[in-house]
């Protein structure tokens, strides 16, 4: 039923309501449920079970995980079918059974889509509930689902500016005919259903296609006017259609007709040519459709369609021309795809706004990248072929020969993920990437030359993994402006590298290692003031990623220059010390400096005096022989290793502060103690990182802290408080590394690894002389943040801060509709406000605390299902009852605290003016 995995191979046997499909041992047993065998169970339930036709087995697998959810939800409100639905969707998703279809399993439950994904994912409350293969499976479907609900939104805008609709039952054919072609297509052509460019893109090849057979007075004047080969006057009736046959078949694309869809749509026409040539024709030559001049027939498309979504087992797509109420989301959530909302603006300042689609969003950005890629060739510049020749040794043919082989390697990969067919798709991908590469390097460069006055560049221009990295995040750029790059859901390694173009894929096909690739990404966007916000956000996070845990990974060279620093001389001082976290951390790093480092003895040098070589790590003074002899031998220091762990430290202790702010306000005095065990661990403890994630150690040494601190603090509420946290996945603490090979949960981590290694460390923190704490990191401003952003509030989802842009905007003019406006930007007046709000927050007045758009919340379980044997506690005890502190997280309010920070940092702000 979940969509298959993109490189799975050849699909499963057609699966057909009735019919059983999935491993061997459901395979051998009756594909008829069997009433006697369940008995002990609801009748009403077993009858569902047996009118979607599902095996004995999942029948007792579902009734299984529906008496252990049974407690946690309100059965009442939720409307057991419902939930029934849901534990069945777990079942046979975990299981791999093909017994129905999503849209069959809708029907049953009368739900859509999105709320019955969200249902879903609620039944997760105990945390164990939804594996991580169901976790992914729900994200593919919601993602297939928003990328076609965005195409049918343009696909019927669309047809109304090219097609004379009415009402009467041939131009309803006609529509439905032209829609389901296409969602034939996009499940043929492409392996990737949710790609939403070039799914767009194939699209306007189907609308080129029916422009052409369509009759005539159907079609709107502009284009009718662009038509190569007019079509016949009426529709072509069977009588009609030997004639029709004897005429010379029409070219297989009609270049004016393609290019005004194009541009009427802002699309690419190279592009959509480029689909049509390669992939489209391919798919109506396989539907043996390429040299007929009819329309085809909808029963036959309907077959085809009808077998091709029994075998994906996902929603039918073609109940959106019907608007049935399984495939829509309610209507309100529809709208809002299409609206952009409107500021208060006053009468005379109103504007009309473009309502910005997905579709409209994702093609203003491609057309912004081509734009400013336009005047940029596929060969190095001028300026940059001068940067090559004043090199001591010329990069120019390397340069040349490296892109040559990437580029194949680009391309085959981008084909195997997207489609067979698109190889050429993905050497239009790269093009782009190369100018965006020679673009921002000659930027660099640029920048260099006046930072150091120096025009030889030879050891960076020939260090091939300088050149590897800024391709790869030049790549990275083009995808992630096409919508093909996001970020992986999976966990440990469930879904192949293959299988999507998500981040890291590309350093997977470059073989490109995530700490050099890191070194590039803060020059690349300081050298390219042209990437939009959401690309500069895209790429903050890549950064974030690889810092939190693709860094870590085994083989990784961040272990080696560990190492190197570890085996240093006792008396310097390894990585970074505590006493520099408190300091600013300057964001003055080039590529050239990450890029060789280390590369100078462990001494304060000045800028070279010759330009005969690069960079700032040169030795500015020239030593005699006997002068170097003399010099002591110091440990080669790295700025790569040294700026990677000041970056590491102020991101792990915004996320730790994060936490602490949900579960320790109260104890405000373990945030410090928190940290500094985390600190060490980071410095001193590094291989507990291997394969494992950040997040990983900041909940252990959380834990730690709170139980050697005797603060109730159980790990399923810190769990339950870090799913609420932004950029999170379940993956994270529910699948952690054990031992080679061996993954189980986090509190398991903790009592067989984390717990052990630092037991000693641990418990000096319970003696009276606990250890030092480390001071606290300074939390620059971003480099990657615009002056005019939406900041969001620490430890919220959905609630952001803008700058004051106007004083016409001043609170004094505004007229709120709440009891209170906070203006941040102005004077907030006198201190009986912040009492106001003290009252407010502490009020009975529930209307104003947060409320669940999802219906009432599910209760949680006493205990948590996945600690060992049943166990919460490290030292073996078990819960007697929900956690006071899982009480206050379900009823906290984080708006008190908040505003209490923000005084506290005015008034030090204050005192220190």
């Amino acid at each position: 039923m979940p969509p298959k995995k993109r490189n799975s191979g050849t699909q499963k046997d057609l699966i057909k309501p009735g019919a059983e499909g999935g491993s061997q041992s459901d395979k051998k047993e009756s594909p008829v449920l069997s009433l006697k065998k369940h008995r002990d169970k609801d009748t009403e339930f077993v009858i569902f079970c047996k009118n979607l036709h599902v095996s004995d087995l999942v029948c007792e697998q579902t009734w299984k995980l529906w008496k252990t959810v049974q407690e946690t939800v309100n059965e009442v409100l939720e409307g057991r079918a419902k939930l029934w639905g849901a534990c069945l969707f777990v079942t046979i998703t975990d299981m791999d059974t093909a017994c129905f279809t999503l849209t069959q399993l809708l029907k049953a439950v009368n739900m859509n889509v999105k709320g019955f994904l969200g249902l879903v994912r609620k039944l997760d409350v105990n945390l164990d509930t939804i594996s991580t293969k169901v976790n992914a499976a729900v994200m593919r479907l919601e993602k297939k689902y928003d990328v076609t609900l965005a195409l049918y939104q343009r696909f019927e805008k669309t047809c109304k500016k090219i097609f004379v609709l009415g009402s009467n039952e041939g131009n309803q054919e006609l529509s439905r005919n032209c829609w389901t072609l296409f969602l034939l297509a996009k499940g043929k052509a492409l392996q990737m259903e949710d790609d939403l460019v070039i799914s767009f893109q194939l699209l306007l090849c189907v609308m080129e296609y029916f422009i052409k057979r369509c009759p005539a007075d159907l079609v709107q004047p502009l284009y009718k006017s662009v038509i190569t080969v007019q079509s016949p006057p009426t529709r072509t009736s069977r009588r009609s259609q030997n004639k029709a046959k004897a005429r010379p078949p029409e070219p297989e694309l009609d270049v004016r007709l393609l290019e005004t869809l194009s541009k009427e749509n802002e699309c690419n026409a190279e592009e959509v040519k480029n689909v049509y040539q390669t992939s489209f024709t391919a798919f109506l030559e396989s539907l043996h459709l390429l040299k007929s001049i009819d329309l085809p027939q909808v029963k036959i498309l309907n077959q085809q369609y009808e077998e091709h979504y029994l075998k994906e087992r996902d929603f039918d797509a073609r109940l959106f021309l019907d608007g049935d109420e399984t495939i829509f989301a309610p209507k309100i959530e529809i709208t809002q795809v299409e609206k952009t909302p409107q500021k208060n603006l006053q009468e005379d300042d109103a504007v009309r706004i473009i309502p910005q689609t997905p579709i409209r969003a994702a093609m203003t950005s491609i057309q912004q990248l081509r734009g400013d890629l336009v005047s940029n060739g596929d060969k190095p510049s001028t300026n940059l072929n001068t940067y090559f020749k004043n090199c001591t040794v010329d990069p120019t043919q390397n340069v040349l020969k490296r892109l040559e082989t990437l580029g194949q390697t680009f391309s085959q990969r981008f084909s195997q993920a997207v489609g067979p067919r698109f190889i050429s798709t993905g050497k239009q991908r790269y093009t782009l990437g190369v100018r965006l590469y020679y673009k921002v390097m000659e930027a660099m460069l640029k920048s260099e030359e006046k930072r150091l006055s120096v025009q030889n560049f030879s050891k960076l221009l020939n260090d091939s993994k300088f050149h590897t990295s800024l391709l790869a995040c030049a790549l990275e750029v083009v995808m992630a402006t096409y919508g093909e790059s996001s970020f992986k859901s999976g966990g440990n390694g469930s879904e192949s590298s293959e299988s999507n173009l998500c981040f890291p894929w590309i350093l997977d096909v470059f073989e490109l290692a995530a700490f050099d690739f890191y070194k590039v990404i803060e020059s690349f966007i300081k050298a390219e003031p042209t990437l939009s916000k959401d690309i500069v956000k895209h790429l903050e996070t890549c950064e974030n990623l690889i810092m939190e845990k693709i860094a870590w990974v085994m083989g990784s060279p961040l272990f080696d220059l560990l190492k190197l620093e570890q085996e240093a001389d006792a008396a310097e001082t390894p990585v970074e010390t505590p006493a520099n976290l408190n300091q600013p951390l300057q964001h003055n790093h080039t590529a050239a400096d990450l890029y060789l480092s280390p590369l100078r003895p462990g001494i304060r040098v000045l800028p070279p005096e010759s330009p005969a070589t690069l960079s700032s790590q040169a030795p500015a003074i020239a030593l005699t022989p006997t002068q170097v002899a003399a010099q002591p031998s110091r440990h080669a220091k790295s700025n790569s290793l040294s700026l990677f762990y000041k970056k590491l430290y102020r991101l792990a202790y915004t996320r730790l502060k994060m936490l602490c702010s949900y579960l320790l306000s109260y104890h405000p005095e373990l945030e410090p103690i928190i940290w500094t065990l985390f600190q060490h661990t980071l410095q001193h403890e590094y291989e507990l990182m291997r394969n494992r994630h950040l997040d990983q150690l900041m909940m252990s040494a959380m834990y730690a802290i709170a139980k050697v601190k005797s603060v109730d603090l159980r790990f399923k509420t810190i769990v339950t408080a870090y799913k609420n946290m932004p950029n999170t996945k379940q993956e994270t603490f529910k699948q952690v590394l054990i031992s080679e090979g061996n993954y189980d949960s986090i509190i398991v981590f903790y009592n067989q690894v984390f717990m052990q290694r630092l037991k000693t460390n641990i418990l000096q923190y319970a003696s009276p002389r606990p250890p030092t704490l480390s001071p606290i990191p300074q939390i620059p401003r971003s480099p990657y943040h615009f002056p005019n952003s939406p900041l969001r509030v620490p430890g919220s989802n959905n609630v952001y801060i803008s700058p004051l842009k106007s004083t016409r905007m001043s609170p004094g003019i505004m007229t709120p509709r709440s009891r209170m406006l906070v203006s941040i930007g102005e004077s907030f007046g006198l201190s009986n406000r912040f009492q106001k709000i003290n009252q407010m927050v502490n009020s009975s007045d529930r209307s104003y605390k947060r409320t669940l758009d999802l219906g009432p919340s599910l209760k949680p379980l006493k205990r948590l299902r996945f600690d060992v044997d049943g166990q919460d506690e490290a030292d073996g005890s078990k819960s007697s009852g929900d956690s006071t502190l899982i009480q206050k997280l379900a009823e906290m309010s984080s708006t008190r605290s908040r505003m209490q920070e923000q005084k506290m940092k005015e008034d030090a702000e204050s005192k220190k003016d």
